[in-house]
């Protein structure tokens, strides 16, 4: 090992956004880095359904922490986070995995439309960072695994204003990958495709010929999306594996954007 690389803590502890439904990406990432032994905090503004969720994670031999937190709001992502140090210690992971994604004709976005977007899809990510990066600074060691979309980098009608935050996220995570790369912390992004999770089976039905049609059309190799296709690629991304990887854009896409 050469001077310059930086010693992974013994203790995991990984902050994950936007977790607690129960067929979410959230979910699935929970699991994944779990099973390569990191403790776990769920954060998220509806807990209703993350019972079962904690419960798997505990039976892995986890520990976890539930917290509800407006990702938009700083006062609720800085309670969140002495919870999360008080229970589990101190972070060294962090996956930015919570967002919103509206659809609208763009004439018709409203202000009010427009800032809930940015300030849970793009100030979200800033503020949770934010909150947490302290602890990677101090470990000289860390990760930061940010969930962009394809759609920033294909464009998207009717998503004007969901697709200009997640290309906020890519620049966000480019370059703060510079800033963070000499304090041993990478900072990538995983932009996922079509994937089949609770909110896309909510508008199933608003696609000609189903899910399957769409996808026949858009994703050359012919299936849906899994939760845990991301999971995966986020797993390594905030591995040990992956330290010489930064400022990275990891399409899981099925080979919808290629570039």
């Amino acid at each position: 090992m050469s001077n310059s690389e930086s010693v992974a803590p013994k203790n995991k502890v990984a902050v994950v956004t936007g977790a607690g439904r129960a067929i979410g990406l959230g979910a699935a990432i929970c699991k994944f880095l779990a099973r390569d032994g990191a403790d776990i905090a769920m954060w998220d503004w509806n807990v209703d359904e993350a019972g079962p969720i904690v419960e798997e994670l505990k039976a892995m031999g986890r520990k976890v922490v539930l917290c509800q937190v407006d990702v938009s709001s700083r006062k609720s992502i800085e309670a969140a986070a002495a919870t999360t140090r008080s229970e589990l210690g101190p972070i060294n992971i962090l996956v930015n995995n919570a967002g919103i994604s509206p659809e609208e004709d763009f004439v018709d976005i409203s202000d009010e439309e427009l800032d809930k977007v940015i300030d849970i899809n793009l100030k979200g990510v800033f503020y949770c960072t934010q909150a947490i990066i302290d602890d990677m600074i101090e470990a000289k060691w860390g990760r930061v695994v940010n969930i962009s979309s394809s759609s920033a980098q294909t464009g998207a009608k009717r998503m004007v204003h969901y697709a200009a935050t997640k290309g906020g996220v890519i620049a966000f995570t480019k370059a703060l990958a510079q800033e963070m790369a000499p304090l041993g912390i990478t900072v990538n992004n995983v932009p996922p495709s079509t994937v089949y999770t609770d909110g896309l089976k909510s508008v199933e039905d608003r696609f000609p010929n189903g899910l399957q049609g769409y996808v026949d059309q858009t994703i050359p190799v012919k299936r849906m999306g899994q939760p845990e296709d991301i999971a995966n690629a986020v797993a390594f991304l905030a591995s040990e594996a992956s330290g010489y990887i930064t400022g990275h854009t990891l399409s899981v896409n099925g080979g919808r954007f290629m570039g």
